[in-house]
């Protein structure tokens, strides 16, 4: 396949909304807080024109040219995690044992307990701007919030990860805590 001479994204600027490039590192600044996050890997040009962040390729390969709108979706979910922010909500699903989860005063860490009927306690600390709190309409359930998507949902994938059942047949053993749902804070 032949190259392509440029491929372009355009990345609107809410109001509201700041942001900053330079030599590859994307700075955005909202009402939520502030997000920065660094391309440098990537070999693309990056620059905002009024209300607008242009995210462009000259002379790429399928590869390189996948790279543009890539970026374009990490600066998208930036703005909206500093002008909604990002929850991540967790069901506790078991079948005997009741799992207990003990949440930090500080909501920075979670402790969970009895999982399969394990004596092991299992603490989880959340990645930096991220907060764990417990459902208080919905039994079993706690969820996530942040500013910054990749934290969010780390800190969701090691809560998960924590309660893996080992040396057992998972298709009968179901337990753990799931993510039941993702998305931006609804107000």
């Amino acid at each position: 396949m032949p190259k392509a001479i440029k491929s372009t994204t355009i990345v609107k600027i809410p109001p509201g909304v700041t942001c900053s490039a330079n030599s590859r590192v994307v700075r955005v600044k909202g009402p939520r807080g502030e997000l920065t996050r660094q391309f440098k890997s990537i070999q693309i040009d990056i620059q905002i024109r009024g209300k607008k962040i242009i995210v462009e390729r000259w002379w790429g390969n399928r590869k390189e040219i996948a790279c543009v709108r890539t970026v374009a979706s990490h600066i998208q979910n930036m703005i909206t995690g500093v002008t909604k922010g990002f929850r991540f909500k967790m069901r506790f699903v078991y079948a005997h044992f009741p799992i207990n989860a003990a949440i930090s005063d500080d909501k920075k860490s979670i402790e969970i307990r009895n999982f399969l009927g394990e004596k092991v306690v299992r603490r989880v600390p959340m990645l930096d701007g991220v907060t764990v709190d417990r459902s208080e309409k919905v039994k079993d359930e706690i969820f996530l919030e942040g500013n910054d998507l990749a934290n969010v949902s780390q800190s969701a994938a090691n809560i998960h990860m924590s309660t893996l059942v080992k040396n057992k047949d998972i298709r009968k053993f179901l337990d753990g805590i799931y993510v039941s749902e993702k998305g931006p804070i609804a107000d």
